[in-house]
C-alpha cells in the first residue's frame, strides 16, 4: 500500500493508535473509500505526538473517542465509521 500524503494534504484524515481492533477497521474502510473516490487520505498516530487545532496534545483531544474520521477538517465519524457518512461527507464540496 502507498504511503498516504501528509494529513494537512489529505481531505481525510484518520486519528488513530496502534493495538485499536476498532482503528484497523476504519483504516480499511477510509483507504478502500478513499481510493473508490481518487481522494487523498492520511493516518495520524494520536500517540505519536503532535497538537490537535485546539492546542492540546493529540492524544488528550482524541484518546477516548478513537478512530476519529475528519473530512476537510470536520469530524464525520468516531468509534464505528459509517461508510454512508463519509462518502456523503466527500461529496460534498472540499472546504478551502
Amino acid at each position: 500500500m502507498p504511503t498516504p500524503p501528509a494529513a494537512t494534504e489529505a481531505r481525510v484524515v484518520l486519528y488513530s493508535r496502534a493495538g485499536c481492533h476498532l482503528c484497523d477497521a476504519a483504516r480499511d474502510l477510509v483507504a478502500e473509500v478513499a481510493a473508490e473516490r481518487g481522494v487523498p487520505w492520511a493516518e495520524v498516530d494520536v500517540d505519536a505526538g503532535g497538537t490537535a487545532r485546539d492546542g492540546r496534545p493529540l492524544a488528550a483531544a482524541y484518546g477516548e473517542l478513537l478512530p476519529v474520521v475528519e473530512v476537510d477538517g470536520a469530524r464525520v465519524g468516531y468509534w464505528q465509521i459509517d461508510r454512508h457518512r463519509l462518502v456523503d461527507a466527500l461529496a460534498a464540496a472540499p472546504q478551502a
